[in-house]
């Protein structure tokens, strides 16, 4: 089915409406897929929950494009890297960004759960639960759907990834899946976007600093993250029935 900005949203039941979204768009450019996303099918009802990682530059600038009054959320996890804070500061400014939320965990549940800030050394499954995924949920009330920089080329659970999926009450829009490293290197040079200061430090993926560490495989971008352990996702993209048990 050929794109169109006058196909309007209809009443199909979830897996219908997937369907529909994944067999229009399957092979549409992110622009289009963003555009289609914020303006047709979830207009006022749409977020970009963004790392401010190695490649989140792409999508900000994408949906800046099209509107850089999008609610983003950062999760503010109370460990990113310093120069994680300083590069979403510059990206804020660079593209003009107006509602990005940084949410913190509770305070209360923290001091009670990780009063000394080790949790990540002995249960980093609890630690990502207590610092990302619990404070997400209620971030994104009011929200019907949210958009990802999730991509195929990442490997693991990503690879096959869709382009519109149906996570709990919401929908994700992940209109970065097909894109490869070569084009987001190539919209990094076109567009004249900063890269993170790590990735010149050799970490093209980036995640909290106590369990980010240099890429140990230049063929696998997340192979520096949680090294050593049994984990690859954090749990933000994980169905909850799926999750490990932490509290």
């Amino acid at each position: 089915m050929p794109y169109s900005d006058n196909l309007q949203p209809d009443g199909d039941a979830p897996a219908k409406r997937l369907e529909r979204l994944n067999g229009e768009l399957r092979m549409a450019s992110a622009q289009t897929i963003l555009r289609v996303a914020l303006l047709r099918e979830w207009p006022g009802e749409l977020t970009y929950v963004s790392s401010f990682g190695a490649e989140s530059a792409v999508m900000l600038a994408l949906i800046a494009d099209v509107d850089p009054g999008l609610p983003v959320i950062f999760l503010e996890t109370g460990m990113h890297f310093p120069q994680t804070i300083q590069y979403r500061d510059r990206l804020v400014d660079r593209l003009g960004l107006r509602d990005v939320r940084n949410i913190e965990p509770d305070t209360m549940e923290r001091e009670r759960l990780d009063p000394a800030g080790d949790l990540h050394r002995h249960d980093p499954d609890a630690c990502c639960e207590l610092r990302k995924v619990r404070p997400l949920e209620p971030a994104l009330e009011g929200f019907s759907a949210w958009i990802t920089g999730r991509k195929r080329f990442h490997g693991g659970e990503r690879l096959a990834l869709p382009v519109f999926e149906r996570s709990g009450p919401r929908y994700k829009v992940n209109p970065l899946a097909g894109w490869t490293q070569s084009d987001v290197d190539r919209f990094f040079k076109e567009r004249n976007l900063p890269r993170h200061p790590l990735v010149k430090q050799g970490y093209p993926s980036i995640g909290c600093w106590p369990c980010t560490r240099p890429a140990q495989d230049p063929r696998d971008i997340r192979s520096g993250r949680w090294l050593g352990q049994d984990k690859s996702e954090c749990g933000l993209h994980v169905e909850k029935e799926e999750r490990p048990r932490v509290f």
